[in-house]
């Protein structure tokens, strides 16, 4: 007797399809993920101000503890988004102070961003407010030459 060797078929299986049904929820989850951890600028800028340029320059670590004060060429100040005088950096510091968490009220900087034209007396005039309300973590803003 002869063994009949079997015969084999070749079937042609094709490779199912991707699913794609949760690819759209993948891509909101993480375009919200980036919208809830992305820090975008509040700061409105009112007064002309021109960076100045530094050889020492270092990029901040925590920001949620800071408050930005800025001061024109001509004298003008802007703390945050709101015009102000010399007078209104004490009571507007104080105020931004009291709303932060205990552990943010340590880390409290005022970041100092001064056109490079601005005369050193009303820097030393901010300052001087700034010492009144306790605020003495100062941060000075500019860009690396």
């Amino acid at each position: 007797m002869m063994k009949m060797q079997p015969k084999f078929r070749r079937s042609s299986h094709s490779l199912p399809g991707l699913n794609l049904a949760s690819m759209p929820d993948l891509i909101f989850t993480v375009l919200f993920f980036f919208m809830l951890v992305t820090h975008m600028r509040d700061d409105e800028l009112k007064i002309r101000y021109q960076v100045p340029a530094g050889t020492e320059v270092r990029k901040m670590e925590q920001k949620s503890a800071v408050v930005n004060l800025y001061i024109s060429a001509d004298g003008q100040i802007q703390i945050d988004n709101q015009l102000t005088g010399i007078d209104g950096i004490t009571p507007y510091i104080n105020k931004a102070r009291s709303a932060l968490s205990p552990e943010n009220q340590e880390r409290f900087t005022v970041s100092l961003k001064a056109d490079k034209h601005t005369p050193m007396g009303v820097i030393a005039d901010v300052k001087h407010e700034l010492q009144k309300s306790f605020a003495l973590k100062i941060n000075y803003s500019g860009t690396e030459q």
